[in-house]
């Protein structure tokens, strides 16, 4: 099928309603069994269901933009379950919704990324805690093809739309690299990252798909070059959704 064209059946995006983000305040709140269970209904009519919606849309907006990004209703959305096996929290919630939106190709683990939580908007994306070969090719091309890195991150309209790249990073230089390399930041990064912040009223639009569209599509140049790197092509925990 072609994507840009979406299905025919597909439930329009209206955006997210007041209560939406209100829910999550009280989950936030709330955050057990007993209070989520009767109210499950609600979770899926304010956020679930409208953020599937989304991906639908957001899935035309790129193809139509020629962005090689996907967003799939039944794939992008992350569970609002969280993962309690191995962590001291064992709250069952997530007080936040988001999606991930895959590179379309090879570049396992870089795409996009939508969080939605109240107060605390943004949309972005990158690589999260890449394999190590795929972290080690990143570094190399850093080293190797310095002019093409910076002519992305330099470039006026990734650099006003995000700033600088971000992530987790190393407290000294990698073995293999000197510490006093112009470029010691980029090459001290355990993540690729950039994002930019949204307020709740642009989240809850109805423009919100056009707007995740407008603001990736600045930072193509950057998942093109990361994606192209060589490495483990296996989708990053943030990407499976």
């Amino acid at each position: 099928m072609d994507r840009s064209q979406g299905s025919a059946d597909a439930t329009p995006f209206h955006g997210f309603g007041p209560e939406a983000f209100q829910f999550l305040v009280d989950l936030a709140l709330n955050n057990d069994r007993s209070w989520f269970q009767p109210r499950k209904g609600d979770y899926e009519r304010l956020l679930k269901e409208p953020l599937q919606a989304l991906c639908a849309a957001l899935d035309r907006e790129f193809a139509a933009r020629g962005i090689p990004l996907s967003a799939d209703p039944a794939r992008s959305p992350f569970r609002i379950y969280r993962d309690v096996r191995f962590s001291a929290d064992k709250s069952p919630y997530k007080t936040a919704v988001s999606a991930s939106f895959p590179w379309i190709g090879a570049g396992g683990g870089v795409g996009g990324y939508l969080h939605l939580q109240p107060g605390e908007c943004f949309v972005g994306g990158g690589m999260w805690h890449p394999a190590p070969a795929r972290l080690g090719a990143w570094r190399a091309a850093v080293i190797a093809d310095r002019a093409r890195v910076h002519g992305i991150l330099d470039d006026g309209r990734f650099r006003a739309t995000f700033g600088r790249i971000e992530g987790d990073s190393l407290k000294r230089a990698a073995s293999g690299f000197a510490p006093d390399d112009p470029d010691i930041d980029l090459l001290k990064l355990k993540d690729v990252t950039f994002g930019r912040p949204m307020s709740d009223v642009e989240a809850a639009s109805p423009d919100l798909p056009a707007s995740i569209a407008e603001t990736l599509g600045r930072a193509v140049p950057l998942l093109e070059l990361l994606a192209s790197l060589p490495g483990d092509d296996a989708p990053a925990g943030w990407l499976r959704g």
